[in-house]
């Protein structure tokens, strides 16, 4: 079929055959002239159930545009009647195959797997489940010497929502789709009526495994499908440290080589949070694997980045958490018992942290640290608002135990007593203790500073945490001077482009939002979203933390149509990619809700208003920050809707959370009284509204600075009521300071 034609393109030769097609190269002839990869049903092979599913791939590949992912570029029939598409051409090098043959080491090996997690991000975005990923079918390029992966052959994959799904792909066949050494236990039962989403995670796991230890978890080779259904249902494998010491010694010696490493440094390597992510994969039961393959993918840079990875094995984890769940009361009792009993095992504790950090571990103390240090870990965890959602309170009284065990026992041990103060310190700051936080973060960062044992990354996560504290805190120039220490640091180190400069560039371009310098907020939030876009995919949940960013400085400057757009976009992501409960979600329905309200949309607001305050009630204790924030949206709401009395009592509601968690001079206190002061306005309590305007604007002068906006407007407001009480001199001077800000600003 060389010397063929197909439509405008000239068939130059065969690149490959798979079980229903023949994949060519051919040179487009016109409109442009461009060399292609052309797909075309083989002879004899045109069935109804083959040309559906080839239609099937077709249509997949239609609307996906990712640039790891080969691009459709037409389609059509041949003369004989035969379906074909075209793609772009990707000639390249298997991804195991490249990885060895270049000798990357570990983590390069991750860096590259992130992306091959972005593409597949993608496809499940567009309702695409490939079903077949392997190595072969991940081709890696290299333009510009740099490897870019491009996922291929979409061929068997289901198209969710589409009209040819199951029905015509596999009920009337009965067979089995995909390749079995990469399946999983639920794809391999065939009646696709089980499969979703996780099942490529599973695959994706498979892959992770043999890039990391030159081998597949079960290895099908021509064994017969009936015991590929047993063992994928019933058989545990290795984790990949395990794995790799049953190889024989020159195996061993040989996957090491082509890691660029040696077989004892390479176990030790996997061994601890790489067996970790690739078995969280690799569960038959899929409602624990990762929910999407960005999980996977921010699970990979959480390990690149030497932080504390989600993944946790079953038995210590999976088995504790129900606990809680089933014995609430007496959780906290029980746990800070425990605690006391692990205070004793300090020494294996301080041995099993420096494992994971690939510090010195001598095997004596290797034995007894894991489950230790598993187990205390895991128990700081269950204080995080994400993971327990709901046992705040209690968990709050394991953490300030385990605090002060941390201060007064782990001394002698500074790298461990530093990362562990950062782990409590950010669960702290969750549960809104920004007091507790503080001193935690900030002996943290003193000690690293004054050991110098702290690598780079570990000294400028320090400092962003410590950063985001202060804004918390509304602290805001100290918050400045730590994020650009950090942002230098990470410049110096990674160089102007590195995926983690986003995270600092973001902070501060709502940092400079929550000043007042728009175009340095601005700057800084595009960016830190060009930076994470080119680096995660359009549909990462990083990029949608970026996206609200984005719309609520567009909400301040005034742009609304732009700000909801962006913010639309950015609640629908995190909507597909986290749990309906996160809290994130909620921060999505409450900026949204905030742009309509504004508008005056207040029956648009309320429903996304109210959605924020039950996902903050459920996961937040009663009067967590976040808490009297969604409490004070709704005051916000009745004011504008008439209801003073309502809007009142939520304003005095928040206003006392507020002060009681943040103190009586942080900018969000002023926020709930100056809702206040206009309520009691309306209601002619002028003297009480008085007062709190000044309040006001005494809070934000010395939060903010004499000529931000935020206080222009208060002297507004203050101006206002002195008038309508007939006080027009005393109004004058307010009015006049507030019109030289708005100019100044102009």
């Amino acid at each position: 079929m060389t010397s063929e034609r197909i439509g405008p393109y000239k068939i130059l030769q065969t690149l490959g055959e798979g079980g229903m097609g023949v994949v060519y190269e051919a040179e487009q002839l016109e409109p442009v002239r461009r060399r292609v990869a052309l797909k075309v049903i083989r002879l004899g092979m045109d069935t109804k159930q083959i040309v559906a599913r080839f239609e099937i791939e077709r249509q997949a590949l239609a609307v996906m545009d990712h640039p790891n992912i080969a691009r459709v570029l037409d389609a059509g029939v041949t003369e004989d009647g035969r379906p074909y598409f075209v793609m772009e051409l990707v000639k390249g090098t298997p991804l195991t195959e490249y990885c060895d043959t270049h000798k990357l080491g570990t983590r390069e090996r991750l860096d590259l797997f992130t992306h091959v997690c972005g593409a597949v991000q993608h496809a499940h975005q567009k309702g695409v489940i490939h079903r077949d990923l392997k190595p072969s079918n991940v081709l890696i390029t290299s333009p510009d010497g740099t490897p870019v992966p491009k996922v291929i052959d979409f061929g068997i994959a289901k198209a969710v929502g589409y009209e040819l799904t199951d029905r015509t792909l596999i009920t009337q066949l009965g067979q089995m789709i995909g390749t079995p050494d990469y399946m999983s236990p639920e794809q391999a039962e065939m009646s696709g009526l089980d499969v979703d989403t996780r099942t490529d995670i599973y695959s994706l796991g498979v892959m992770l495994y043999e890039l990391l230890v030159g081998t597949v978890p079960l290895n099908f080779g021509g064994v017969a499908i009936a015991a590929i259904h047993t063992a994928l249902r019933e058989t545990d494998p290795p984790t990949p440290s395990s794995r790799l010491t049953t190889l024989p010694g020159d195996t061993q010696h040989a996957v090491a080589k082509y890691r660029h490493t040696d077989p004892a440094s390479l176990k030790r390597e996997l061994k601890g949070d790489l067996d970790w992510v690739v078995m969280k994969c690799l569960e038959k039961d899929r409602t624990r694997r990762y929910e999407t393959a960005s999980g996977l993918a921010a699970e990979l840079v959480r390990y690149l980045r030497d932080e504390p990875v989600l993944a946790r094995p079953p038995s210590a984890a999976y088995r504790m958490k129900k606990w809680v769940r089933r014995h609430r009361a007496g959780a906290a009792a029980t746990l800070v018992a425990l605690l006391a009993i692990v205070g004793g095992a300090t020494a294996a504790l301080t041995g099993m942290l420096r494992a994971q950090r690939a510090e010195i571990l001598t095997a004596r103390e290797a034995a007894t640290a894991r489950q230790v240090s598993d187990f205390l870990i895991d128990l700081f965890e269950v204080s995080d608002p994400s993971e327990a959602r709901g046992n705040e309170v209690r968990a709050r009284e394991i953490l300030d135990v385990g605090a002060e065990k941390i201060r007064s026992e782990l001394g002698d041990q500074p790298a461990v007593q530093t990362r562990l103060m950062r782990t409590m310190a950010i669960v702290y700051q969750k549960l809104g203790l920004y007091g507790e936080a503080d001193d935690l973060l900030a002996t943290a960062l003193r000690r690293a500073r004054e050991t110098q044992r702290a690598e780079r990354a570990g000294l400028e996560s320090l400092l962003v945490d410590l950063a985001v504290l202060r804004v918390d805190q509304a602290r805001y120039p100290e918050a400045e001077s730590l994020y650009l220490e950090a942002l230098e640091l990470r410049r110096r180190t990674h160089g102007d482009e590195d995926l983690g400069l986003a995270t600092i560039y973001s902070n501060l371009g709502s940092l400079y939002r929550r000043l007042g310098r728009s175009d340095e907020s601005e700057e800084a939030l595009e960016r830190a979203l060009a930076v994470r876009e080119a680096s995660l995919g359009p549909e990462h949940a990083d990029v949608a933390r970026t996206l609200n960013s984005i719309g609520i400085f567009l909400r301040s400057e005034g742009r609304f149509a732009e700000a909801e757009s962006v913010l639309h976009r950015a609640l629908a992501i995190k909507r597909s990619v986290l749990e309906p409960d996160h809290p994130d979600v909620a921060n999505g329905l409450d900026n949204l809700a905030v742009v309509f309200a504004i508008q005056g949309r207040l029956d648009e607001a309320q429903p996304l208003f109210e959605g924020a305050l039950e996902i903050r009630e459920r996961i937040f204790e009663p009067d967590h920050p976040r808490v009297a924030g969604s409490i004070n949206n709704l005051a916000v709401l009745n004011k504008d809707r008439g209801r003073y009395a309502e809007a009142e009592a939520l304003f005095r509601r928040s206003a006392s959370l507020m002060e009681a968690r943040l103190g009586d001079s942080h900018p969000n206190l002023a926020n709930s009284l100056d809702g206040l002061a206009e309520t009691l306005a309306h209601l002619q309590r002028a003297d009480e509204a008085e007062a709190l305007y000044r309040r006001v604007l005494s809070i934000r002068e010395r939060a903010l600075g004499r000529e931000h906006s935020a206080v222009a407007g208060t002297l507004e407001d203050l101006a206002t009521l002195l008038r309508d009480s007939g006080r027009a001199e005393e109004a004058a001077p307010l009015q006049a300071r507030a019109r030289a800000i708005r100019e100044a600003a102009s």
